[in-house]
């Protein structure tokens, strides 16, 4: 008798919060291990600017993003196919997963056409022609070997309402079944659905039922965090995560701000992926439990302590906010540095997500990271009627918190 096949995504949930949806697990993929919930740093055209993978690697980074849209149109199939794929191409030996190139639909509008077939580009390089169908798509994934691929799906801006957002969603549906039959390394790659629907609790229920049908391995939500109210953006994660099952990873895409993460994570979301950490390295920030420090400013010119003293970083461990400011956006090596620094923040906030939970002190670690995020600035409305969904109480008078306070009270 053969031994039966390990499939390439396996999910185990190793603790759940006992008050919110929050929970832990392990996502095996046949390059990694991945614990959740997990933040992806995005390497579009696989790399992180200014960061080596062995510096990834070093900060037990477990999975990254690339991009199907860019990295089709440069290097292109045919050199990925010749280097065997992208974990060789960029000597990365941990887990991808690439998104489809959806979301260009919305970021490059004015060079898209869009029809039943697919989504016709207009190269932002050459400006030749470009054809993205559900087809297409999943065969330039297929050739970049990513350990989780993404459905072409029909995004709309976030914002938008009326017909063209449920002509979105079941096209989304219809497209999906595309890509299941293109798929030609099912054995390798796990194949993940995108929720859409807009804003529309009534559409986001009839993506997630017909989503549902479809055997997959996890599934994403989609068409948020661009431009929504913050009302909007945690009622429609929470619509889907109470629909979506328990026994498969939740990825919700384009989130990371610190605050995001830590209530989606109450919400049910295991994966989140953004470019913001790396971005705003780029412009001289870097990410603290406060917010962020914008190292440009003057202040820091004397500042001779690491940017946080309690991050175990190489840029924290060897630098000072004083160094950083003179070089910030001048020197090349500083946007590096940052970077650096503000993965490990991401990740560091992750792993103390993962602990609070496995030691079901999920809510109490909710309430000390918003006291120390926000200061004396008053918690915003939309955070507390979030958390209050998942029975997480987050304290009004925050100078008169005691012991007792950090225990929920019902």
């Amino acid at each position: 008798m053969s031994a039966q096949k390990v499939p390439p995504l396996t999910y185990k949930i190793i603790a759940e919060c006992s008050v919110s949806k929050a929970r832990a697990g392990i996502m095996s993929l046949c390059h990694s291990d991945v614990e959740t919930p997990v933040f992806m740093p995005v390497g579009t055209t696989g790399t992180l600017k200014g960061v080596l993978p062995d510096q990834l690697v070093d900060l037990d980074c477990k999975i990254l993003l690339s991009n199907t849209y860019h990295l089709g149109l440069r290097p292109g199939i045919d050199i990925l196919e010749k280097a065997g794929g992208l974990h060789k191409f960029m000597a990365w030996p941990r887990a991808l997963l690439t998104d489809s190139g959806g979301f260009q639909m919305v970021s490059l509008l004015k060079l898209a056409e869009i029809d039943e077939n697919g989504v016709n580009f207009r190269s932002p390089f050459d400006n030749t022609e470009c054809m993205l169908t559900p087809e297409h798509s999943i065969q330039i994934q297929n050739v970049i070997g990513a350990d989780i691929i993404m459905q072409l799906d029909d995004v709309v801006k976030t914002t938008t309402t009326g017909p063209r957002v449920e002509e979105a969603m079941h096209r989304t549906i219809r497209w999906v079944d595309r890509c299941s039959e293109a798929h030609s390394r099912d054995q390798e790659q796990s194949l993940f659905p995108i929720v859409q629907g807009g804003l529309d609790p009534e559409l986001r229920k009839q993506c997630v039922a017909g989503l549902l049908e479809r055997p997959v391995r996890g599934y994403a939500v989609g068409g948020l965090s661009g431009g929504e109210s913050k009302d909007d953006f945690w009622r429609t994660v929470n619509i889907c995560t109470d629909l979506l099952p328990k026994d498969k990873p939740r990825y919700l895409m384009g989130v990371g701000f610190a605050a995001d993460l830590v209530v989606c994570v109450a919400l049910g979301i295991d994966m989140f992926d953004c470019v913001f950490p790396t971005r705003t390295a780029r412009f001289g920030c870097a990410l603290v439990i406060s917010g962020q420090l914008n190292l440009k400013q003057k202040k820091y010119s004397l500042d001779m302590r690491p940017i946080d003293e309690e991050c175990e970083c190489s840029t924290c461990k060897t630098y000072t906010r004083s160094y950083l400011h003179h070089i910030v956006t001048v020197e090349p090596v500083a946007c590096s540095l940052l970077t650096v620094h503000n993965i490990s923040f991401q990740l560091s906030l992750m792993r103390q997500m993962r602990s609070a939970i496995e030691k079901n002190e999920f809510p109490k670690f909710v309430q000390e990271f918003m006291i120390k995020h926000f200061g004396n600035d008053p918690i915003p409305k939309w955070i507390t009627e979030a958390m209050a969904a998942v029975n997480i109480k987050l304290l009004e008078d925050k100078d008169l918190m005691s012991e007792n306070d950090l225990t929920l009270r019902n």
